[in-house]
């Protein structure tokens, strides 16, 4: 194949910028720090989307929709929310031409709108849990954009919950941690996640704890692909989400908020991509198979078509490239660029002897396959694949993760991939000092792997990484 982009191990940012571009997945937006998803990106985003709605549906969420322009003085209501935001704050002053009574921000995040409403329909212990979720864009005014990893303007999920006890709300925020966010991760994005609690210096501004899910890049970086929060009390008491008690009483609700963006397409392109292009698992790729003509005549045309439709009625995503007028080298190149998980190649040569070819996107394996053999050959080809993805990345995490006992350690090793290191070692100060030299804690865990309840647990073991 012609070396159509920079290798990655010769420039990691410009592979990257160079994929997107070749693949045809964004591009720049007219003003700086916007971006335009084209239809081969938005396609795997409506993939992430679905699996990702199914899970939060599953998870007793509701969907709903709530205002971009949101009043200058909600957000003001909670201070640590205010205080985090409003570097990166878009505020309208003027509409119709006349200068507004109150300024209003574009939507950054909706902790302050949804909670206005949750305290109008909250008002007895029955009304609890009240489980909401929307899809949206969001606007943070971005110093420094990297499509799809930092954009002023970028789409996601954003759910918030409103519970009667804080054990509830803590036990939501964890099931949507887990059940929806590290299995979405793991088992379709083929993405390893290491789970966790960020530090207090990390966490969301106006939460009392927050989860994350952390990959590793290609580079060794880290990207933070989701997060969930437990608000405690905090927005309840700011906007007086309050509730009748089975007792009587009148308490606050406990609340919690939680998001996933387009952020996980950059992850997956920097996770799974190589110089070819990117790789998709196929259990999110859009078009698991893609069945292209060689060269047409006889009947080349039919048999390709025939094929397609026995892959699809085996349940295989299939698209037809019967693009005969444009060359086949640089068809090919297109798909290896966009990461389609399996071709299958049909041309008048291989026909002739009853076979087509099978290639495997993720090893790059070409197997004449007989034509009546073909659906079960690829059937196999995107479960082995989807494992073999998976199963790469968690090889890269483990050879670029390192055990270290001294924060001096940990930050050297923070160069090249992640380091593990007591918390003990580390503890505030030391936060603050690999935060100096561009290393951060991405998350605190227990000894065992599972995720702390407070970051003041004995014997916690730290990430430290460099991140995006």
């Amino acid at each position: 194949m012609a070396r159509v982009l920079t290798p990655r191990a010769e420039d990691f940012p410009r592979w990257y910028q160079d994929l997107i571009a070749k693949a045809k997945l964004a591009d720049n937006g007219p003003v700086r720090g916007t971006m335009v998803i084209r239809p081969a990106g938005y396609a795997i985003w409506e993939r992430m989307q679905a699996e990702m709605d199914a899970r939060i549906k599953a998870a007793g969420a509701e969907n709903a929709y709530f205002p971009l322009f949101i009043p200058e003085s909600y957000l003001k209501r909670e201070a640590e929310h205010v205080e985090g935001f409003s570097p990166e704050l878009a505020v309208v002053t003027h509409g119709g031409g006349k200068q507004l009574a109150e300024p209003v921000v574009v939507r950054p995040t909706s902790e302050t709108v949804i909670g206005e409403f949750m305290a109008k329909w909250i008002d007895s212990y029955r009304d609890l849990p009240l489980l909401l979720n929307q899809w949206a864009n969001v606007v943070r005014w971005e110093l420094r954009p990297r499509i799809f990893l930092r954009t002023s303007e970028f789409l996601w999920q954003e759910g918030h919950t409103a519970h009667a006890t804080r054990s509830d709300a803590r036990a939501y925020a964890r099931k949507i941690l887990h059940e929806a966010y590290e299995d979405l991760m793991v088992n379709v994005l083929g993405i390893p996640v290491v789970v966790g609690l960020k530090t207090a210096r990390e966490r969301f501004a106006g939460a009392t704890a927050t989860y994350t899910c952390e990959g590793m890049m290609g580079d060794g970086k880290a990207l933070q692909l989701g997060t969930s929060h437990e608000l405690g009390q905090n927005f309840a008491k700011a906007f007086d989400i309050s509730y009748s008690s089975a007792e009587g009483g009148r308490e606050h609700a406990w609340t919690t908020s939680w998001g996933t963006s387009t952020r996980m397409l950059g992850g997956l392109i920097m996770a799974h991509g190589d110089d070819n292009g990117l790789r998709v698992p196929p259990k999110l790729a859009p078009v698991q198979a893609y069945v292209m003509i060689v060269k047409d005549g006889e009947g080349v045309g039919e048999a390709a078509a025939k094929l397609r439709d026995g892959l699809r009625d085996a349940g295989v995503r299939v698209a037809l490239d019967d693009r005969t007028d444009t060359a086949f080298g640089r068809r090919a190149v297109d798909a290896e660029l966009r990461g389609y998980p399996v071709r299958v190649e049909v041309g008048p040569r291989d026909l002739a002897a009853g076979n087509a070819v099978v290639v495997r996107r993720t090893d790059g394996s070409k197997s004449p396959t007989p034509v009546a053999d073909v659906v079960g050959a690829v059937l196999a080809a995107l479960e082995a694949d989807q494992r073999a993805l998976h199963d790469q990345a968690l090889a890269h995490r483990q050879s670029r993760t390192v055990e270290v006992a001294t924060l001096a350690e940990a930050i050297e090793a923070a160069a090249t991939g992640w380091a593990r290191v007591p918390w003990s070692a580390v503890g505030v100060a030391g936060e603050a000092e690999a935060n100096g030299q561009g290393v951060t804690v991405r998350c605190l865990l227990r000894a065992d792997g599972s995720v702390p309840d407070s970051e003041d647990e004995p014997d916690l073991v730290a990430i430290l990484a460099r991140a995006y």
